[in-house]
């Protein structure tokens, strides 16, 4: 989890309309990245050679290569989001990362369509409805949660080596871990909303929207698989 202190402005002179700005294009580019995201996947499931491609990308231990690599890119993409060079690289970092979680998304939105079409808009339904719930009482609250991105970090690394393992030795982690990973993105969305009402600074909203953009992804994913899960 990446570590966004060095973003904070103690500057008691940012104005409150500016910092609405802020999170208002913050919130707009998050928007826009999700529409993308759904028109790509819209075309992907649609196109016969991206059906063939996902196909593979599950075989034998090929899941695990497309995993080590969506996280090589994602973190190229959050360096770009993040940088301070131009807006132009900020958004092809934010639009990097929405064509690879397009891509990595294929083959489970594929099973989900197979298995059970209307656990699509159900997972959507229930995350927009989990993760509004979240930034609600962040805002509400008005707590600084970044405390929690070294547990975050932790817990990632656990996570990741419980998923290779999962891969590498051929055995399924279980609704009970789908639930878990639910209950993680939620902490995941709201230190991705705290650091955004307290860390950011206010011309980071596009690498802002990115961490929010990869939180609610996650948990769409997880909610997606738990109701598949249910279903099979």
């Amino acid at each position: 989890m990446r570590n966004r202190n060095s973003f904070y402005s103690s500057d008691a002179s940012v104005s409150v309309s500016s910092r609405s700005e802020f999170i208002r294009k913050c919130y707009l580019n998050l928007a826009a990245a999700f529409i993308v995201f759904v028109c790509l996947e819209s075309f992907l499931l649609s196109w016969q050679p991206a059906v063939e491609f996902a196909s593979v990308m599950i075989t034998g231990k090929s899941w695990l290569v497309v995993l080590l690599a969506f996280m090589g890119v994602s973190w190229l993409a959050d360096a770009w989001a993040h940088s301070n060079k131009s807006k132009a690289i900020q958004y092809a970092g934010l639009y990097l990362y929405v064509f690879a979680e397009a891509i990595i998304f294929l083959p489970l939105l594929l099973l989900a369509e197979s298995i059970a079409p209307d656990a699509i808009p159900q997972a959507a339904v229930l995350t927009f409805a989990l993760a509004g719930g979240i930034t609600f009482y962040a805002f509400i609250s008005n707590k600084n949660f970044s405390y929690l991105g070294g547990f975050l970090t932790i817990a990632s690394f656990v996570i990741l080596g419980l998923i290779i393992c999962a891969i590498l030795f051929g055995f399924g982690l279980g609704l009970w871990f789908s639930g878990a990973m639910i209950a993680f993105s939620g902490i995941v969305v709201l230190y991705q909303t705290s650091v955004i009402i307290h860390e950011y600074r206010n011309d980071q909203y596009i690498g802002a929207a990115l961490g929010l953009f990869a939180a609610i992804a996650l948990m769409f994913w997880y909610i997606l698989q738990f109701i598949i899960a249910r279903r099979d």
